[in-house]
């Protein structure tokens, strides 16, 4: 049975008796034999778990769409990116936007992707996010919105990744799947509409998928050179796409940013610039650049180029052809190619930018091509192919079965590695599970930043590309994706730093963690699990995992302890933890004399659920100690 260690420590030096530590997390929690669980995973106290919406389940209020009355719908699922938008006014938390990756044709939502929004208030007694119910400017009442993009911008296709503003909480959200034809967005590009595939579909039927109207689009847009365009349907696909959640609505299809297979992104604090991710292989670094803070109707639009004097090469934004175009005006360029960038997270707290590079099985046959035509592979993959002796990252034999995480540092326009993926597996049949890894990251995808007790955090999320070479035990076919914390003050991490806390049902992606404005939750995506699961951890879902503010990670201190002095405990008084000067079996009584509890064999105790006041330590020796628990 493996150990899923969720009392790893954030600092581990060790002299004597004198331990630098961590209490994030006090226990551990065991993933069931077979290394798949059926539900969601949680670490002990003081973090708890929240379900907050279902997809399949909660209903959503719709607009008039395709001549119909608006009225409900079930919510789409496949649940993705999540965005919050702060309240100014401060009375509720904010709103919530929850991407759905899945495609199908529906009168009352609107064919396509989608997207759903709800605002959410925290209870002041239970510390819970109550989902409130609104009244739209449009008429639209209820809990859960779906968002109105056939009857704004034209549909979305597979509403994947996005950003979410660190300065004022806008939101976009990304048009992933690449589409190249007209018959790509109507049928998935098969003979039918009844073909069996994999395009993500209304469950149950192979149908109803895609778009149904492929007839040319005029766009109306505020972006320069671009209003009144008329272009082919699938072309208005593999857009950013502004989103209104307040109002359930899209604004804009971001246009000057180019047309990519995009994922995610992030803006910087100046309000300028954007960093963009984008699923693809090759991929490339850009970054758009506002003229005015704010504005992201106009500005210049880039492409990273790690071996030119001038790092970021412009693609003039204001030729359509060029933003149709994006990918082959890079090549053309000779710009730097990655493999598959995915989720995109800034620092506030330094300015660095971190990004995923999810990775591919084979990469070398998918960027050959690109390498042929002038662009260039970054100075890592030329090394680790080099190391691998696999020639090139073009070659054949180039692989990146685990991907990493990477950092792109503003001020030295450099990308470098913060954390490979793995440990590697030479083998293509991995380890059994009863020598498998104690840890091991595969595919980060999600990816964001977390100030928990005033320290940034990196919170890492997988999408396992297969289960060959590691990723999984062997036999292991439907595994559970996990969540990570990264502490980012340490200096060359592992995946031995990294910190698990928590775990989605088989089948499922973990993805689109975020946390609430006020430190206190982290709002999380379990997507595509098996629908064999139990009730509801067999639907996509968004839960909260509640409790940070209760998390210390600076570090507590425990003394020297002085030895022939007895028994000594530290802290006293204490709020959590308490440690003891020897280990020992140690009873715990309130102030009446009531044996609350024995622990056998440790030299610690959790009291963080007893309430405050006194108590009482006894040893197996009969030696009695006070403790305050405040």
């Amino acid at each position: 049975m493996k150990k899923l260690l969720l009392s790893l420590m954030l600092c581990a030096a060790i002299v004597g008796q004198n331990m630098a530590q961590s209490t994030i997390f006090a226990e551990e929690i065991e993933l069931p034999a077979g290394f798949v669980t059926d539900d969601i995973l949680m670490p002990p106290s003081p973090l708890s778990l929240q379900v907050l919406f279902v997809g399949g389940v909660d209903l959503v209020q719709t607009t008039p769409t395709y001549g119909y009355e608006a009225g409900v719908a079930y919510a789409k699922e496949w649940h993705d990116f999540i965005g919050i938008t702060p309240d100014e006014t401060g009375e509720t938390m904010g709103w919530v936007s929850v991407n759905h990756e899945m495609i199908y044709q529906d009168n009352r939502i609107g064919d396509g992707g989608g997207m759903t929004v709800f605002q959410v208030k925290r209870d002041p007694i239970t510390g819970l996010l109550n989902v409130l119910e609104q009244e739209l400017e449009d008429g639209r009442k209820g809990h859960f919105f779906n968002v109105d993009f056939a009857n704004t911008v034209g549909e979305t296709g597979m509403n994947c990744g996005g950003i979410v503003s660190v300065v004022d909480g806008r939101i976009w959200t990304a048009e992933e799947w690449f589409r190249g034809d007209n018959k790509s967005i109507n049928d998935g590009g098969y003979s039918s509409p009844s073909s069996t595939s994999s395009f993500p579909k209304s469950p149950g039927s192979a149908t109803n998928q895609g778009v149904r109207d492929t007839a040319d689009w005029t766009i109306s847009s505020d972006i320069e050179g671009f209003d009144g365009l008329t272009i082919k349907k699938y072309e208005n696909f593999n857009w950013m796409v502004e989103i209104d959640p307040r109002q359930a609505k899209a604004i804009r299809k971001q246009y000057n940013w180019g047309r990519q297979g995009f994922e995610g992104g992030t803006v910087s604090p100046d309000n300028k610039t954007i960093y963009l991710g984008v699923d693809d292989t090759p991929a490339f670094w850009c970054k758009f650049v506002a003229d005015t803070p704010g504005d992201f109707t106009k500005g210049k639009t880039y492409i990273y180029k790690h071996d030119a004097p001038e790092k970021w090469l412009e693609i003039d934004n204001t030729d359509p052809t060029k933003m149709l175009n994006f990918s082959a005006e890079a090549v053309a360029l000779g710009g730097t190619m990655y493999n598959r960038v995915e989720w995109v997270a800034l620092d506030p707290a330094t300015g660095l930018v971190y990004w995923t590079e999810t990775g591919r099985d084979a990469p070398g046959s998918a960027w050959g091509d690109e390498e042929a035509a002038g662009a260039v592979h970054d100075p890592y993959h030329v090394q680790r192919a080099i190391d691998k002796g696999w020639g090139t990252p073009s070659s054949a034999d180039y692989r990146d079965y685990y991907g990493r995480v990477w950092v792109y540092d503003p001020v030295t326009e450099y990308n470098y590695v913060l954390i490979e993926g793995g440990p590697d597996w030479d083998e293509s049949t991995s380890p059994d599970e009863a020598s498998y890894f104690a840890k091991h990251l595969s595919n980060p995808d999600g990816l964001n930043v977390m100030t928990i007790d005033g320290q940034s955090f990196l919170v890492i999320c997988e999408d396992l590309n297969g289960t060959s070479y590691g990723r999984t035990p062997a036999g292991v076919t439907n595994a559970t994706c996990e969540l990570w914390l990264l502490d980012l003050s340490i200096e060359n991490p592992t995946v031995d730093d990294l910190i698990r806390i928590s775990a989605v049902p088989r089948g499922a992606e973990v993805t689109g963690a975020i946390a609430t404005p006020d430190g206190k939750s982290l709002l999380v995506n379990s997507q595509h699990p098996r629908s064999t699961n139990p009730f509801p951890f067999n639907h996509s879902l968004t839960y909260a995992i509640h409790g940070f503010d209760e998390v210390t990670v600076n570090g507590l201190q425990e003394p020297n302890f002085e030895l022939g002095q007895g028994l000594q405990v530290y802290p006293n008084p204490t709020t959590r933890v308490v440690y003891l000067s020897e280990t020992t079996d140690i009873a715990v009584y309130d102030a009446n004399g009531q044996r609350l509890g024995v622990f056998r064999n440790t030299n610690q105790v959790d009291v963080s659920n007893l309430a405050a006041g006194i108590y009482f330590l006894q040893t197996a020796a009969g030696e009695i100690k006070k403790l305050i628990v405040e």
